[in-house]
């Protein structure tokens, strides 16, 4: 299947601080890809490049024949109808539904009838297990029924390209594997690229094709989920193993703190 989200040497950072050290990366579709690492890695930065969000200092990224980063304003918010996007703790707006909520996308990008948005609506509320919480309030939903609205939000355009930040983050056990469950069949069911950001190296590689290990701005190493558990690079294992020792540091970058304090020879 031909490639149908690519990174091609992105650089990005802050002033002097790189972010991100002219990374490549390959996405197609019909397959999930788990990106893992530290806290700071850069894992969020890169779904932000491929939104269009951020913008690259260096290399392109490339949607479906499109590179993201030359499009004007319209062209971006078309395209951006085409990238579904469940958000680190749902972000599910308080003061709607869940009917509603999952309506917002449709309503705001479509011009669909009221009576097919809700027919659409409950299918995929359904897709979630959920059709019977519709009218449920936000603040009436348990944290996992919020994350499969806030994904039953993010497939409401059938979109081609779906990203996860930390779709699991603060969900109990069965709550996580329902979750994760979803996005391995909604991804076969829709034929979509599905980029997932997680720390829960168990239920990401469960669901995932292919793996990306981000360290220190670079990917450090890539592969399937059974090459990167057979793997003996330091990364890799640090990163598996939860190890403190490795080449993966706890401490941010600066100079030795006897000489922050003054005590320097």
């Amino acid at each position: 299947m031909p490639e149908f989200l690519t990174l091609d040497t992105v650089r990005f950072g802050y002033g002097k601080r790189v972010i991100l050290h002219d990374i490549s990366m390959r996405f197609e579709r019909g397959k999930v890809y788990a990106l893992i690492g530290g806290s700071g890695s850069g894992k969020t930065t890169i779904l932000r490049l491929i939104g269009g969000q951020l913008r690259p200092q260096k290399g392109t990224v490339v949607f479906d024949g499109e590179n993201v980063h030359r499009l004007d304003r319209d062209g971006l918010y078309r395209l951006r109808r085409r990238m579904g996007m469940l958000y680190q703790f749902g972000a599910l707006f308080t003061d709607l539904t869940a009917f509603e909520n999952v309506a917002f996308p449709l309503r705001e990008h479509t011009d669909l009838p009221e009576a097919m948005i809700r027919d659409l609506v409950l299918m995929k509320l359904e897709a979630v297990g959920l059709r019977g919480a519709a009218q449920f309030q936000t603040s009436e939903l348990s944290g996992g029924m919020a994350r499969r609205v806030a994904l039953a939000r993010a497939i409401s355009l059938d979109p081609p390209l779906i990203m996860y930040d930390e779709p699991f983050a603060g969900l109990d056990p069965v709550a996580l594997a329902t979750v994760a469950q979803l996005i391995r069949r909604l991804n076969d069911a829709l034929g979509c690229a599905s980029i997932v950001v997680s720390h829960d190296i168990k239920d990401a590689f469960a669901i995932a094709d292919h793996v990306y290990l981000l360290a220190g701005g670079h990917i450090a190493a890539h592969g399937t989920p059974d090459a990167m558990k057979a793997s003996d690079d330091p990364n890799v294992r640090q990163f598996l193993d939860g190890d403190i020792d490795g080449p993966i540091a706890f401490h941010f970058q600066a100079r030795p703190l006897a000489d922050e304090l003054g005590l320097g020879a």
